[in-house]
């Protein structure tokens, strides 16, 4: 009985393979969208990590006494083969070898027959439920490309870990880019898909081994850049996939059909062929195709914190105050401090409006119920998910915790409008590139059902409940704010006049979050029960 190390290795890569590929198949989708449950994977994978290792002990201790067995055995046998007859003559070995034959080797066969894997399946099991499956993997491939977008990063400094004001080891490998390059691709999605796998190839050329070929990257790379319409650059591609694999399925067909497309657009412009430019490709070398955000432009320049429109006349009329709610009684000694970040529209914040142990708090109330946030169907009326919105959300009563009763308190308190009448408290935790493109918060006519009792959202009170190291501010691309998340800190707007129309300045954003976790909470304040404590305006934007 012989046992190698690499076969106990290739037995164990073996098992883990298939155990994994299993295990993935049953999954909860949409991991990615909340960092906050994305860090229960952590823990999970390590707790994993250390299954395995305890298996691949018992399969050494297995293996090891499996070998000690061979070893005797093997001693055994070869002094009886030497001379069988004169070896069972002696009563004590015909006696051993009955015994060997009958018992022995039947606790042998139970030994190669012990699964010492199977404790480690049953830890998988438990935690499988919670894996993500391709469409969390695919999201979060989504999620790199749209920060990519909004931060106008190339895929070689995503590669390397690159990101602004941030240093990490956290790398890309040509597998990765690849892969990336392919999510693209399979989405239609050429114009990322010539980034990435451009970037899977520089890395290949660079030296770096990888387990995809050459061929497969040329091949994917050459139809993306054909599809932006840079056919001279197709052609070099093409020519350089034939080089490499001349049998190559579809490669010869492409060539010719590529030169001669390259052709006829040459007679019919009457112009000469230009060979390709030896720039490599990058972030600006083919146009972003337009989507349907008509301010995408604005509103990804404010999330780089550009193009703000904070003038010095402006801030010359921005103030800070203690704000004590027209003398509430539980403000009156403890007045909280308000600062302007805005005049027109007012928007304010509140310093020190909630303290740490109530972030977390709230934070544990919410985790265990973290659902993708959704949004409402203007056709439909449906709530239905959408990728302008990448995010979780919960939704917390009074009821349940005396803190979610303060924190609601205090925002009557805070605001002079009562709460009876508004939405639960709303948390929500941003992940892997979370966002919430620009949108009003209230609803436009014809108004939606459930706002034919409490009216439209009138006011929207954000708590910030955690620091955001790169991303994830909250912007306005009509008048160019932009506000920055401090934990602990709260912004208050009108998103309605004093007439009930709606103040269509007040279209904002959540910027996707670039490095660290977001968390925020809101109360979506209502029209009714504020008639006396915002009257109405003599005029329509009063």
């Amino acid at each position: 009985m012989k046992v190698t190390e690499q076969g106990r290795m290739s037995k164990v890569l073996l098992f883990v393979s298939s155990v994994l590929l299993c295990c993935c198949r049953t999954t909860r989708a949409e991991i990615f969208t909340s960092i906050g449950q994305m860090t229960d994977l952590i823990y999970t994978e390590k707790e994993l990590v250390q299954s395995l290792r305890e298996y691949i002990k018992a399969e050494e201790s297995k293996l090891a006494a499996v070998k000690s067995w061979a070893n005797k055995l093997d001693a055994l046998t070869r002094v009886s083969t030497a001379d069988p007859e004169g070896y069972l003559a002696h009563p004590v070995n015909a006696y051993k070898l009955m015994k060997r034959l009958n018992t022995e080797w039947s606790e042998l066969e139970s030994l190669v027959l012990q699964n010492p894997a199977d404790g480690f399946v049953s830890n998988m099991s438990v935690h499988r439920q919670y894996f993500p499956d391709e469409e969390d993997e695919t999201g979060a491939a989504k999620a790199l490309m749209r920060l990519q977008d909004t931060y106008q990063l190339d895929s070689e400094a995503f590669s390397k870990g690159k990101l602004p004001g941030v240093h990490s080891n956290a790398v890309l490998t040509v597998d990765d880019c690849f892969d990336m390059g392919k999510t693209a691709y399979n989405d239609a999605d050429y114009y990322h898909a010539v980034l990435w796998l451009q970037q899977a190839l520089k890395q290949l050329d660079d030296g770096e081994e990888a387990v995809v070929s050459k061929a497969d990257i040329l091949d994917y790379l050459s139809y993306s850049v054909y599809q932006m319409g840079d056919l001279p650059r197709a052609i070099e591609l093409t020519r350089r996939l034939v080089a490499i694999d001349p049998s190559h399925q579809r490669a010869g067909g492409n060539l010719r059909y590529f030169e001669q497309l390259l052709m006829k657009q040459l007679r019919e412009m009457n112009q000469d062929y230009q060979p390709p430019s030896e720039e490599p490709i990058q972030l600006g070398t083919y146009s972003r195709p337009k989507d349907h955000l008509p301010e995408r432009e604005s509103y990804e320049a404010l999330c780089r914190g550009e193009g703000i429109q904070m003038t010095e006349a402006r801030r010359s009329r921005l103030f800070c105050r203690y704000h004590d709610g027209k003398r509430n009684p539980r403000l009156l000694l403890k007045p909280v401090k308000e600062e302007d970040e805005w005049d027109s529209p007012h928007i304010v914040r509140y310093l020190d409006s909630l303290s740490d142990e109530e972030v977390e708090k709230i934070k544990e109330l919410a985790k265990p119920r973290l659902a993708r946030a959704t949004v409402r169907d203007p056709k439909t009326g449906v709530l239905t998910t959408a990728n302008y919105r990448v995010s979780k959300s919960a939704w917390l009563e009074g009821e349940e915790d005396p803190v979610i009763d303060r924190v609601n308190q205090r925002i009557e308190d805070i605001t002079g409008l009562t709460v009876e009448t508004a939405e639960l408290l709303q948390v929500a935790n941003y992940g892997v590139g979370g966002q919430y493109e620009p949108h009003f918060d209230f609803s436009r006519r014809p108004f939606d059902s459930n706002l034919h009792v409490d009216g439209n959202r009138l006011a929207t009170f954000l708590n910030y409940m955690s620091d955001v190291e790169a991303g994830g501010a909250t912007v306005f691309p009509d008048f160019g704010a932009v506000i920055w998340p401090r934990k602990g800190t709260s912004v208050f707007w009108y998103n309605l006049f004093r007439s009930g129309e709606g103040d269509y300045r007040t279209r904002h954003a959540a910027c996707p979050v670039l490095v660290g976790s977001k968390w925020v909470s809101n109360k979506w304040i209502h029209e009714r029960g504020q008639e006396f404590r915002r009257p109405c305006g003599l005029t329509e934007v009063d």
